[in-house]
């Protein structure tokens, strides 16, 4: 097997969540160590999908501009990788867990470990927030092809080394992503974020 063949079966075990990788430590075998994940979790009873959308329009655009100026070719091949397989994807549990390994990835690729645990910290509270039915409720087929060209503009800039691109291109995926699951006026939001922070039944 080629070290690149390699690299690519890696990362899709890590997307999988069958392998973790720590920069300086190695490849393990497991879920990643929850660590104070669980703590992080545990705010999702105090936030809502308005509120997490609000917290990546702020951070993510930030990592993409990062990602253009230390992102590897492996790493630009997990983004690729992961935004194939959700595209391929038939069923919304496992869009939605390939479309996170992207956004991961882009994470991954600044090499900032403090930046990457910030991102996996509100990616932990966004999945424990009452977001899947939300979002499974919205998804169409013209967002899910918009979704896959809005990906490819993101991951174009990262390959361009292009910063501002990178960034730009990511505010305007997020901010897509926004309107369509929770629409463009406040008020809006709120009644949608308050009805899916209630129990399901």
């Amino acid at each position: 097997m080629s070290r690149g063949e390699l690299r690519k079966q890696l990362s899709l075990l890590e997307a999988q969540g069958k392998i973790w990788r720590h920069v300086g430590r190695g490849t393990f075998v497991g879920n990643r160590p929850l660590d104070r994940m669980d703590e992080f979790a545990a705010l999702s009873t105090h936030t809502n999908p308005a509120e997490v959308m609000q917290a990546r329009l702020l951070m993510e655009p930030g990592l993409a501009r990062i990602a253009a100026v230390h992102a590897t070719a492996a790493d630009v091949e997990r983004m690729r990788l992961c935004s194939k397989r959700k595209d391929a994807s038939v069923d919304w549990h496992t869009y939605e867990r390939w479309d996170g390994g992207f956004h991961q990835a882009i994470a991954q690729g600044t090499h900032n470990m403090l930046l990457l645990t910030l991102f996996n910290a509100l990616n932990t509270i966004r999945e424990a927030t009452e977001w899947g039915r939300l979002r499974e409720s919205r998804l169409t087929d013209s967002q899910r092809q918009r979704s896959r060209r809005q990906h490819s503009a993101i991951v174009e800039a990262i390959v361009a080394r292009d910063q501002h691109q990178a960034e730009t291109a990511m505010r305007d995926h997020l901010q897509s992503v926004h309107k369509a699951l929770l629409g463009s006026d406040y008020a809006a939001q709120k009644a949608i974020a308050n009805d899916y922070s209630r129990p399901a039944g």
